[in-house]
């Protein structure tokens, strides 16, 4: 499993022109799964999100967690993080898992994260298109297996 975490000052997403999910202030994080992913992978990053300290204390030190600032994700589904470009120049999504598979992981992780945080989505296998107010700019890479 591997996840873009993006601190956000304000981020949506929409499918045809129609706004699905928008936060405020928070999170805004870009989830892949491989053929390999399992509960106990959504368990590891759920837990290293939530207590993920990258937001600003009152001296201005990345010391706060999301639950700290009682912040909000904006959680968008995200296959292409598996795009293998190690032959030509045409990425191949072979390590990406199935639609189906993933499908059901995404919304397990998603609810996951509900059990601690406001979560906003995108819709799981649609053109989407995802405003993001980067906050710093603040990007972390997240992987469950590495």
């Amino acid at each position: 499993m591997k996840v873009i975490v993006q601190r956000s000052l304000k981020s949506s997403v929409s499918v045809n022109k129609k706004q699905v999910g928008s936060i405020n202030n928070g999170l805004v994080i870009l989830v892949g799964f491989t053929t390999t992913d399992t509960s106990s992978d959504i368990d590891y990053i759920v837990k290293k999100i939530i207590n993920l300290r990258i937001f600003d204390d009152e001296y201005g030190i990345m010391n706060k967690s999301i639950l700290d600032i009682n912040g909000s994700i904006l959680s968008i589904s995200q296959f292409t993080l598996y795009a293998d470009t190690q032959k030509g120049n045409r990425p191949s999504y072979i390590k990406a898992m199935k639609s189906e598979e993933a499908s059901k992981l995404y919304d397990e992780f998603n609810n996951k994260l509900k059990e601690y945080v406001h979560v906003e989505t995108g819709i799981f296998g649609e053109d989407m298109k995802v405003n993001i107010t980067n906050d710093g700019p603040i990007t972390i890479i997240l992987e469950s297996r590495g």
